[in-house]
C-alpha cells in the first residue's frame, strides 16, 4: 500500500508545483490571440506535463519514501536482525537477476514493506519494525521476496507510465474545465488570457479528477500483486508466501482502521470502496497461490 499511496502522493503535489509555476511563468498559454482554444496546444501541453509529474515522482521515490516513513537505510548492519534482512535481500535479487537494493528499515507499529525506486538495479526495500516484531523469519523473507519482485517486475516505471497517460488526461480536461469557468460563468471571452478564477476552478478540478484517476492505478496495482505473490512464492517458497499472507490477515483482523482508511486497507474493502484499495482482498491473493498462480 505505502508504495502506490507514496507515488500518488508525491505525483499530485509535484502537479501542482509545475501548474503553478507555469501559471507564474506565462507559458501555460493556450488560447489564440482570438480567445479560441488551441486543443492541439492544450493536449501536448498536457502530455508534457503529466508525463514530467509522473517521471519526476519517480525519479523522486526512493528520496521522498524515505522522508516520508523515516526510514533508516541500513548501510553497516549492526546486529543479527540488520544482518539477515540485508543477506536475504542481497540472496532474493540476485536470484531475481538486479542489483542488490538499499535495505531500510522504518519505525511504525503496523506490518507493513515496501519497494520503489527509479531503477531495478537500484531500489529500495524497506520494512516496519511492526513487521519485524509480528512476523516469523519464514514470513518476513516471504514478505522481503515479495517487494523484490515488484522491483524486478520493473513495477514502478510501469506504474510511472499509466500515471503519465491517467495526468494527461486530468491536465486536459481540468484546463478545459477551468476555460468553462471563465468564459460562462466569469464572463471572460479569453482574449487577454485566462483571469485568476479559471485558474483556481482548474486547480481544483485537478485534485479532484486527480483522485479519482488514481482508480485505474489502483486497478493496475491490484493486478500487478498477484503476479509479486507469483514471484515471493518463487523466490522464498509457495508456503512461506501463503503463511506470510495469513499473518497479514490475522494482524489486520486484530487491527481496527479508522474508518476513512478502510479503503487502504490491506486486506480490502467493500462496494465503492474497492476502487481505491491498492491491493487485493487477502483471500482471493491466498486463493491464487494455493491454485498455482
Amino acid at each position: 500500500m505505502k508504495r502506490i499511496f507514496l507515488f500518488i502522493l508525491t505525483n499530485l503535489a509535484v502537479l501542482v508545483v509545475i501548474n503553478i509555476s507555469l501559471r507564474l511563468l506565462g507559458v501555460d498559454r493556450v488560447l489564440d490571440q482570438s480567445g479560441a482554444i488551441n486543443f492541439n496546444a492544450l493536449l501536448v501541453m498536457s502530455a508534457v506535463m503529466g508525463f514530467a509529474g509522473s517521471l519526476i515522482s519517480l525519479f523522486m521515490s526512493k528520496w521522498s519514501a524515505k522522508r516520508m516513513v523515516g526510514a533508516q537505510t541500513i548501510t553497516d548492519p549492526i546486529d543479527p536482525t540488520e544482518r539477515w534482512l540485508v543477506e536475504t535481500v542481497r540472496r532474493q535479487a540476485n536470484a531475481a537477476g538486479i542489483g542488490m537494493p538499499e535495505m531500510a528499515i522504518y519505525d511504525a507499529p503496523d506490518v507493513n514493506a515496501f519497494a520503489t525506486g527509479w531503477n531495478r538495479n537500484a531500489a529500495l526495500v524497506a520494512v516496519s519494525t511492526g513487521l519485524l516484531r509480528n512476523m516469523s523469519r519464514d514470513e518476513a523473507e516471504a514478505v522481503l521476496a515479495h517487494e523484490v519482485s515488484h522491483v524486478a517486475n520493473g513495477d514502478m516505471v510501469t506504474l510511472a507510465l499509466i500515471q503519465g497517460v491517467v495526468n494527461t488526461f486530468v491536465i486536459f480536461f481540468a484546463k478545459l474545465f477551468g476555460l468553462l469557468v471563465d468564459r460562462v460563468l466569469l464572463k471572460n471571452d479569453g482574449r487577454h488570457g485566462r483571469g485568476i478564477g479559471a485558474f483556481v476552478a482548474e486547480m481544483v478540478a485537478q485534485v479532484v479528477l486527480g483522485v479519482l484517476a488514481s482508480v485505474i492505478v489502483m486497478w493496475f496495482s491490484r493486478q500487478r500483486e498477484f503476479r509479486a505473490d507469483a514471484g515471493g512464492a518463487s523466490l522464498a517458497g509457495r508456503n512461506k508466501m501463503i503463511a506470510a499472507l495469513e499473518r497479514l490477515k490475522i494482524n489486520h483482523e486484530q487491527a481496527t482502521l479508522p474508518e476513512k482508511m478502510a479503503a487502504f486497507g490491506i486486506s480490502g474493502g467493500s462496494g465503492f470502496s474497492k476502487l481505491f484499495m491498492t491491493h487485493p482482498p487477502l483471500d482471493e491473493r491466498i486463493a491464487a497461490l494455493r491454485a498455482g498462480n
